[in-house]
């Protein structure tokens, strides 16, 4: 929204291109409810810079992007955050090229803004074992909580994935499951015999005591699915009960999976399909944790290490 702007509630702007586009997120991409607001938000950012500049959506040029991008930054917007809004106009863009809307994309040769490259917080095996110890097995509540994070750490779901798995998803007799990742997009993972054993026994014994009224297979205290915010807070509460020092993150359980089964053998290519990554690229940042693991101890241990010398 503009700086400048000082009524008390501007009208939120619409084109039918962008009503388009949302619809095809939609209907052809399959995009979440979370992606969808987002785009939604970011593309209406753009719009609303344009009604502040009397410009047109139809007569948008690749100069007109980097104007908005500098007021993006102009506002303090970091590196990560512009390059999420260009990646929300380009595929915007994008569409509009591929209707005849516009002759080409405005946005397509456009850089991105130099991101810093953040390696995730990865738990210790040790850490691992004390946050899943944590839950108290003996009451319903504590055994559903204990098998979550035995499927987050033995799948390397998203909390979101876990949250969505419903009674038809796992597949007990091969100790499969299905999981829809982003956009929707399937894949079929393996878990290890004793995540399987906790989700059986959950499934057989524990889950009837929440009064299921939905198929999913978490349920709160209404019977109803789990949502991602009120997993990520029992994270927490049971991270901070085992007195877990790694910064801890929705994701946590995940990059650990994708750590630990390369520090183990595991062949990139394999961790890439097991995480549902579209780009090995997006699996390679896993080489960069153990690499800097390499590092540390070859500095703590070597003999001629000037590090060592030190401690």
């Amino acid at each position: 929204m503009s700086t400048n702007d000082t009524s008390p509630a501007s009208p939120r702007p619409a084109h039918p291109w962008v009503d388009r586009y949302i619809e095809h997120l939609i209907v052809a991409r399959g995009l979440s409810e979370h992606s969808i607001a987002a785009y939604s938000t970011d593309i209406v950012g753009f719009l609303i810079f344009l009604n502040d500049h009397g410009a047109a959506l139809e007569a948008t040029t690749d100069e007109t992007v980097l104007l908005y991008l500098m007021h993006l930054r102009s506002r303090g917007l970091a590196s990560r955050s512009l390059a999420r809004h260009l990646s929300a106009l380009r595929g915007f863009f994008a569409f509009a090229a591929d209707e005849s809307w516009l002759s080409a994309s405005p946005a397509a040769l456009i850089e991105n803004p130099k991101l810093p490259r953040l390696l995730p917080d990865v738990l210790s095996r040790e850490e691992v074992t004390r946050l899943l110890d944590a839950p108290d097995t003996a009451t319903p509540l504590g055994y559903r909580d204990r098998t979550m994070l035995e499927l987050l750490y033995a799948a390397g779901l998203r909390v979101s994935e876990l949250v969505g798995l419903t009674l038809a998803d796992f597949d007990a007799q091969a100790g499969l499951l299905r999981v829809f990742g982003k956009g929707s997009k399937e894949r079929v993972t393996p878990i290890h015999s004793l995540a399987m054993e906790f989700l059986s026994t959950y499934l057989s014994s524990i889950r009837g005591a929440f009064g299921p009224k939905d198929q999913h297979v978490f349920l709160n205290r209404s019977g109803k699915g789990l949502t991602r915010q009120a997993v990520w807070k029992g994270i927490k509460r049971y991270a901070l009960a085992a007195q877990v020092s790694t910064r801890i993150s929705p994701h946590s359980l995940r990059h650990s999976f994708a750590t630990h089964l390369l520090d183990g053998g595991a062949d990139l290519r394999t961790v890439q399909m097991l995480l549902g990554h579209a780009d090995i690229s997006a699996t390679e940042i896993y080489t960069h944790v153990q690499a800097g693991r390499l590092l540390a101890v070859h500095r703590a241990h070597h003999p001629r290490s000037r590090d060592r010398d030190k401690s």
